[in-house]
């Protein structure tokens, strides 16, 4: 899927987590809410790190294109070491490594670790990161073009510091699910690994599926394309998508913070 869909599922599942939260009795407070499904929305993106012409590659400037080279080369040589005879021959790393539940979860454990073991900056540059990417996917049409890249980061780093501020304050959420001290923050790896997995399932709908599975083989292959049947799945960027998918993650996302918030 193109980058606009998959900010939009990751917001949405999100929302759809909040919901689920709020039947079972834990209710999420309304800035955890926010703050999740925006993270979750950029999270969403962050698995295109391996493809040049993705969102984030060209978010930050010539940082993440440097980046995007590294992951593009180390996804590569990770699928060749670990390619079994079923697996065809690649020319690069899109959709490999980075399109994992492997990868999915050690980004979410890193990024909750960070957040508790690293000082209020460290929380910042988390909030920061996935703040410019929720922006550049849910608003895309207002942040195409590279002059609009410095009106995105400072929008970021301003939502950031007041998200972070109304966090602090108590019973806003900084230790919402983990409450013993020094748990603070340690929930921001779960959006994110939401929004990673999230944006595999939405890749498995496409024409060449997704190796969501990876390292485990299935068959011959090691690199399986976990995916629907082929008549049910769609083009990146094609009408179902656009007309179709788009819409639906809406709705749903509305439902689903309505539920969250107790409205319904």
């Amino acid at each position: 899927m193109m980058g606009p869909a998959h900010s939009l599922s990751g917001a949405a599942a999100w929302l759809g987590v909040g919901a689920a939260a709020a039947a079972a009795g834990h209710t999420m407070p309304w800035p955890v809410l926010l703050t999740g499904a925006l993270i979750c929305a950029g999270a969403a993106l962050a698995p295109d790190l391996d493809h040049k012409a993705a969102t984030i590659s060209r978010a930050f400037g010539p940082i993440s294109r440097w980046l995007c080279e590294i992951v593009d080369k180390l996804s590569y040589a990770v699928y060749k070491s670990t390619r079994k005879p079923g697996d065809p021959r690649r020319s690069g790393g899109h959709r490999t490594l980075t399109h994992t539940w492997l990868w999915a979860a050690l980004i979410g454990a890193g990024v909750s670790v960070a957040a508790i073991t690293g000082d209020r900056w460290a929380v910042l540059g988390i909030l920061f990161v996935h703040m410019v990417l929720a922006i550049e996917g849910l608003l895309w049409r207002a942040t195409r073009g590279s002059s609009a890249d410095v009106l995105v980061w400072l929008l970021a780093a301003t939502s950031s510091w007041i998200i972070a501020g109304v966090l602090d304050q108590p019973g806003n959420g900084s230790d919402w699910l983990f409450t013993q001290p020094g748990q603070e923050y340690l929930w921001l790896g779960l959006p994110v690994v939401l929004g990673a997995l999230v944006h595999d399932i939405g890749d498995a709908l496409t024409v060449s599926g997704c190796p969501i599975l990876w390292p485990i083989p299935v068959g011959r292959k090691r690199w399986y394309p976990i995916g629907p049947p082929k008549a049910m799945r769609f083009r990146a960027g094609s009408w179902v998508e656009l007309k179709v998918l788009m819409p639906v993650f809406m709705v749903l996302g509305g439902i689903g913070c309505a539920a969250a918030l107790n409205f319904i």
